[in-house]
């Protein structure tokens, strides 16, 4: 299957998959870099869909992900968002990271947090706004973290 039908398989599939919870939504869908993105509106089911810590959500995205991977379509990457759940929290993360790299600046300290990989994606995007601040991750799976610190150290 093609990109464009990729698409479509997965924004079909998802309003099938979210019909099991009761809610009747049309799912809105995009490309942006060969991920599929796929936004589902606000409704009164949000934090069952969301879940706790997004599990439900990575959940979602990970079963339309295997779906698209068993039907060998063209695209097999997707971003799921949830009445702007991720959005939102992107831009918590950012403003966190911001506040973290002042205290750095501030301090000369280096500031090491433990976040999931998309919050640490956000926190290298910010960062590299600051030519005088560097950050690098390290560890294994859910022990890796990600450390702030003054790029002279």
């Amino acid at each position: 299957m093609d990109k464009e039908q990729s698409i479509q398989f997965a924004q079909k599939y998802l309003e099938d998959l979210l019909s099991f919870f009761g809610a009747n939504l049309t799912v809105h869908s995009t490309c942006d870099e060969d991920v599929i993105e796929l936004s589902v509106p606000s409704s009164e089911l949000n934090s069952l869909l969301i879940g706790r810590n997004a599990e439900t959500l990575r959940s979602l995205q990970y079963i339309v992900s295997t779906v698209l991977r068993n039907q060998e379509a063209g695209l097999t990457r997707v971003n799921i968002d949830i009445a702007d759940y991720k959005k939102q929290r992107a831009e918590r993360v950012a403003e966190q990271a911001h506040i973290w790299i002042a205290e750095v600046r501030r301090t000369g300290d280096s500031y090491i947090a433990s976040l999931n990989a998309a919050d640490r994606r956000i926190v290298h995007h910010v960062a590299s706004e600051y030519s005088d601040i560097m950050t690098f991750s390290e560890g294994e799976g859910r022990d890796r973290k990600i450390t702030i610190a003054q790029a002279s150290s």
